[in-house]
């Protein structure tokens, strides 16, 4: 009788671990489950380590666009929400949100930016991209090519971040970048770099963005750390305190507006003199080419 009794309740005890198990399986497989087309669910630790890691892989390589970005995603935190926060705040913001632009080569029609007039956003950036050798596309970074079978995932998709809005205010910002750089009338060496993140920080609140700032200036020589430090950074606390919170422009519907309006409307102005590669006048002659060649198709 009494073993009866016990095999019932081992039974029993089995059963209600059984149970258990499967209740915490499935509660695992819910956290994990993707959110969106090419999110990887982290737990905390696994991304703790990925910030780590990023971290100490941005420091000595600082090219590693792909380490950047997941420091960035890794560390963005509650930033990110303040950030979709202010977007919500305004109507341009609202309509980003709502929207969703992609900023690439398949959706930024070079052609018809390089037809603007002369002072307009649009015209500017062209010049700018071609002053920097870049593209909408260059500075992205790629983590892998993405499968034939996902033709919507790109190579600098977010990945690390859960919720699926806050993955595209971080999609935005990275997407944008570049803007910033235009607006800021900024090129894309080290020092022009760490002097946009120095504004980054206090305009928009990432951490990877005060991770650079902290340490990106380790890398440079001792005259161009005292250059920063003495002209670049206070340009970018004033300047990027005082400003309009970049993430909630909507770039894209701006291309035929002035350039030196949108910098009033923002409270923005120019930093010290930077040392670009390319001479203005050569730019220009380059973007005017390009008009060319698109009037005479």
């Amino acid at each position: 009788m009494l073993s009866t009794a016990t095999q019932r309740l081992q039974r029993t005890s089995c059963l209600r671990r059984a149970c258990l198990n499967t209740t915490l399986l499935n509660r695992r497989s819910n956290h994990t489950k993707p959110a969106y087309p090419g999110h990887i669910p982290l737990n905390w630790f696994e991304n703790a380590f990925l910030a780590a890691g990023s971290g100490v892989m941005s420091l000595l390589d600082p090219r590693r666009g792909d380490m950047v970005a997941t420091l960035g995603e890794t560390t963005a935190g509650p930033s990110l929400s303040r950030l979709r926060d202010r977007m919500l705040e305004s109507a341009e913001g609202r309509r980003i949100l709502k929207e969703r632009p992609r900023v690439n080569s398949s959706t930024v029609d070079m052609n018809a930016l390089v037809q603007y007039p002369e002072g307009s956003f649009g015209k500017a950036y062209v010049t700018w991209l071609e002053r920097c050798g870049v593209t909408p596309d260059t500075r992205a970074p790629v983590r892998h090519k993405p499968p034939p079978a996902r033709p919507e995932l790109t190579a600098d998709q977010v990945q690390y971040i859960d919720d699926p809005e806050l993955a595209y205010v971080m999609q935005r910002y990275r997407e944008c970048h570049d803007f910033y750089h235009c607006i800021c009338n900024l090129p894309v060496n080290v020092e022009s770099e760490l002097a946009l993140k120095f504004f980054e920080f206090v305009n928009l609140g990432l951490p990877m963005t005060a991770f650079a700032a902290a340490f990106g200036p380790i890398r440079l020589s001792e005259k161009k750390r005292a250059r920063l430090y003495s002209e670049y950074v206070p340009w970018a606390l004033k300047c990027g305190g005082s400003a309009q919170s970049l993430i909630t422009v909507y770039w894209e519907k701006r291309w035929e507006q002035n350039i030196e309006e949108m910098k009033t409307e923002f409270g923005i102005w120019d930093p010290p003199e930077a040392r670009w590669s390319k001479p203005l006048s050569e730019a220009k002659e380059a973007t005017e080419k390009r008009l060319q060649a698109v009037r005479s198709q």
